[in-house]
């Protein structure tokens, strides 16, 4: 038996350009100018005015001052009136042919732009020896027969970028047999691999830091303080790494100076032999500023880079084409469905130039909130004049939601007179001291830090010791808090900052 039931329910939808506009919320000025060439590929109904490219922002023209200046009969662009042909009375879905891009209505899916464009920044190439060419070039300098080389070849592809073979010996046997169809053994394996450590860089094709760490050692001098240090990584490798040096000492019968020029010998050492071609391959990164900061006169100044950020405007051809349809007699099917495309095009378009103009509205509403609350540090760059400051605080001064005061910070740069800076710089959480001030805790991450510092390396000072000191200076502060601060501060536990 059927039973029918209503039922009332409030649902929160975004509109497509409500989901646009977050989308560009995310983009950096970096990519602005990537983002805005891919909307105008997509959308021919949008060009740039290279006319008036220098110092005008985007097209101050709102949708309804757009919609006015494409009704008027009396403008030389003029666009058919809304209202005629009963335009909005056609659904132009049904003008859409699906899956054809040229057809269909603009993309507002999520994938216009990937979600790791908020990452990133503007970039160049630099051109180098790769690292896995470089261990190609001595693979073929060795006398192996035919087979041994293509199995060479096979580990050379599964060293990784930080020069390490990570992977087990009978997985790569197992892939030689299924992948090339190469029957091998351990015993063979290993002796390649034997060959392939001697490669330069000195550590390459190491399973582990000590086994990369002690084929670095066999290529040195031997010397009494190689040897010893080739002992100690041998066979104290847990001692040394966590900082036991009394039970090396009595181990080994050393004194506290042979000790030191041991560590030395060790420290030196490279713990990724693959590092050095990662970095010179990996393209170099330069940060472009969102915005500026002046001091002028005592007086500070916030400006938007629209350097990447080009004059928007709709297509003279499409209002020509809309003019055109208006003005003839014969007005058929295929007519008013090409009509119906440009509109949805020319819509399209304002919507992009709307947000794009919103954005830069919500960028500099964010960023003149964030200067008012930071104004003594941009006037001095004095890290502790930072004040407490969360995502709310500029929520409440700005009137816009949290979510879009996260997404306008996300990936955000400023350039000041102090150096440039991540947005995110500015926040941090409050605590308070002895005397009731709000205190910012970036201000005691930098006293911890200044304290630690400072501190006797032979004897560190221990969590319990920061948190005394930090009381005494009237921050009310809990030990773990401080070893959290440490942490972040990437600050090692006492027993690990101890040297000799």
């Amino acid at each position: 038996m059927q039973h029918l039931s209503q039922q009332l329910r409030q649902l929160q939808k975004l509109s497509p350009q409500q989901i646009q506009l977050m989308k560009l919320l995310q983009v950096p000025t970096a990519l602005l100018d990537e983002r805005i060439k891919e909307e105008i590929e997509e959308n021919p109904a949008l060009e740039t005015d290279t006319e008036e490219y220098e110092d005008k922002s985007l097209d101050e023209k709102t949708n309804d001052e757009l919609k006015e200046e494409f009704s008027s009969e009396e403008n030389e662009d003029y666009v058919v009136d809304d209202d005629a042909d009963d335009f909005d009375k056609i659904d132009i879905s049904e003008y859409v042919k699906e899956g054809d891009d040229e057809d269909a209505d603009y993309n507002f899916q999520a994938d216009n732009y990937g979600t790791d464009d908020e990452d990133k920044v503007g970039y160049q190439h630099k051109l180098e020896t790769t690292f896995y060419d470089h261990l190609m070039a001595q693979v073929n300098m060795l006398n192996l027969e035919e087979r041994e080389q293509q199995v060479a070849i096979f580990i050379v592809g599964s060293i990784e970028d930080d020069g390490y073979l990570r992977r087990d010996i009978p997985s790569i046997i197992d892939d030689l047999a299924f992948r090339q169809n190469i029957q091998t053994t351990e015993v063979e394996l290993n002796k390649i691999i034997k060959y392939i450590q001697e490669f330069d860089p000195a550590g390459v094709a190491a399973k582990d830091l000590q086994e990369c760490l002690s084929l670095q050692l066999r290529k040195k001098e031997k010397t009494k303080t190689n040897l010893f240090a080739q002992k100690i990584i041998d066979q104290f490798f847990e001692e040394f790494t966590k900082k036991h040096y009394e039970k090396i000492q009595r181990s080994l019968n050393l004194n506290d100076e042979d000790l030191k020029e041991i560590i030395q010998v060790i420290v030196k050492l490279n713990p990724k032999p693959g590092a050095l071609f990662a970095s010179s391959n990996k393209m170099e990164l330069f940060v472009i500023p969102d915005f500026y900061v002046f001091n002028n006169n005592g007086v500070l100044e916030v400006s938007l880079n629209q350097k990447n950020a080009p004059d928007l405007r709709i297509s003279s051809t499409f209002r020509a084409m809309l003019k055109d349809y208006d003005r003839g007699t014969k007005k058929d099917s295929k007519q008013r469905e090409a009509v119906l495309f440009i509109k949805q095009k020319i819509d399209s378009a304002k919507w992009f130039i709307d947000a794009v103009k919103q954005r830069q509205d919500t960028l500099m509403l964010t960023m003149t909130r964030i200067l008012n609350l930071q104004e003594e540090f941009f006037l001095t760059g004095d890290e502790t004049t930072l004040r407490p400051m969360i995502l709310k605080d500029i929520s409440d001064r700005t009137g816009l939601d949290i979510s879009t005061i996260s997404r306008v910070v996300n990936s955000k740069y400023v350039q000041t007179e102090f150096g440039t800076f991540k947005l995110k710089y500015f926040f941090s959480e409050s605590m308070s001291t002895d005397s009731g001030e709000e205190v910012s805790t970036r201000e005691v991450k930098m006293i911890l830090s200044e304290i630690i510092s400072g501190e006797e390396k032979k004897s560190p000072y221990s969590d319990e010791k920061l948190t005394e000191m930090l009381n005494e200076k009237g921050y009310n502060i809990a030990r773990r808090t401080v070893a959290k601060y440490r942490e972040q501060l990437n600050l090692p536990v006492a027993r690990l900052r101890k040297e000799l």
